[in-house]
Order: C-alpha cells, then sequence, then structure tokens
C-alpha cells in the first residue's frame, strides 16, 4: 500500500517545506485500515463518493481541497499566516486517522478526534513541530465534529470548535461531508478538476 502516494497531491500543497516531512510521516504512520474503510459504516451521513472501499481516503481528499481552494481566496486565506494554513491542511488530512479506533473496531469511535491528538503527541519525539504546532493541530483536530460531539449515551466526549482555526477545519469538514457537494476521483485516487 503506498501511503504517500493516495496523498501526493495534498502533498504538494504545503507552502511551507520545512513540514513536509512531519507531514509525511503522519501520513505513513496512519492504521492500514484508513486507507480503505468507507467514511461512516452507514452511508448515512456521507456523499456517495465516499462509500465502499478507501471512501474515508476520498473523503479526507474532498475536505482538504475545500481548505486548500478556500485558503486561495485572499478574503478568506489572508486571515491566516502561511504556517496557520499548512496546519490545518495536515490536520484535514489526519483529522479521521483513528476512525474506528486505535485497533479498527466495526463502528466510527466517538473519540476519534482525541485518539489522533495522542498519536500526534505520541511521536513528538519523531516530528519537528513545535510545542505550540502539535497543540494547536491537536485543538483542530479534536473539534472538528463542531455540534456532534456526545457519545451515544449523550455525554460530551468532545469540545466545540471555538476559535477561527478550530471553526475553519470543522467547517471543511461538515462541506466535505454534505451529500449535494459532490467530487469526482480518477482511477488513481486523486480528484478531477
Amino acid at each position: 500500500m503506498n501511503k504517500l502516494g493516495m496523498f501526493k497531491t495534498e502533498l504538494g500543497m504545503l507552502k511551507n517545506q520545512n513540514y513536509l516531512e512531519d507531514y509525511k510521516y503522519l501520513i505513513e504512520h496512519l492504521p492500514d485500515y484508513f486507507f480503505v474503510i468507507p467514511a461512516a459504516s452507514t452511508g448515512k451521513y456521507h456523499p456517495s463518493y465516499t462509500v465502499g472501499d478507501g471512501g474515508l481516503v476520498r473523503h479526507t481528499k474532498a475536505a482538504v481541497k475545500i481548505a486548500y481552494d478556500l485558503l486561495a481566496n485572499p478574503s478568506i486565506g489572508a486571515k491566516y499566516t502561511s504556517a496557520e494554513q499548512d496546519l490545518m491542511l495536515i490536520a484535514l488530512t489526519i483529522h479521521d486517522g483513528f476512525k474506528s479506533g486505535v485497533v479498527k473496531g466495526q463502528y466510527t469511535v466517538t473519540d476519534h478526534p482525541l485518539l489522533v491528538g495522542e498519536y500526534i503527541r505520541n511521536n513528538k519525539d519523531n516530528l519537528h513541530f513545535t510545542a505550540s504546532e502539535i497543540d494547536f493541530l491537536c485543538k483542530v483536530i479534536a473539534s472538528h465534529m463542531g455540534p456532534w460531539n456526545t457519545d451515544y449515551k449523550g455525554n460530551v466526549v468532545l469540545p466545540k470548535p471555538t476559535t477561527k482555526y478550530e471553526s475553519f477545519v470543522h467547517m471543511c469538514d461538515y462541506l466535505a461531508s454534505r451529500k449535494a457537494i459532490l467530487f469526482k476521483f480518477d482511477e488513481d485516487g486523486q480528484i478531477v478538476e
């Protein structure tokens, strides 16, 4: 499985090449199941292109593409530094990396955003990110679910977005899960423009 090949377009989106090795590391060390499962076990909350094998990767690529295009618009992108933009793209790429748990379970795990934060923090010695960059990544990922922050019993598990960065990451993930916003993919799993 060529994990980096699946994200070759997204790897080329970074403005700060000093983040590239860390970006690659985080992708390469995600669990294998991330690269083959659908975006949701039922298909109820995501568009048709996210159903079936590789659906979660396609959802992820759509979220990153939405973010990249929005950030290219000066009315939106100028509100963020180039480092903040890159960190949000990285966060969106790995935000669902542990969607089914550390070890793959049958369903989505409510605290999967927190598991991704643990993954980043547990690998900090293998990364070049500063402590504040790691904190940034973990916070925007932790709140990416927005108002859907409770478990099936109604217990609050995740924080809601409170900063402009957290809100932006949530918005891109949310838009990538809307059934009316469709993306086309080629045979290599890359988005067709």
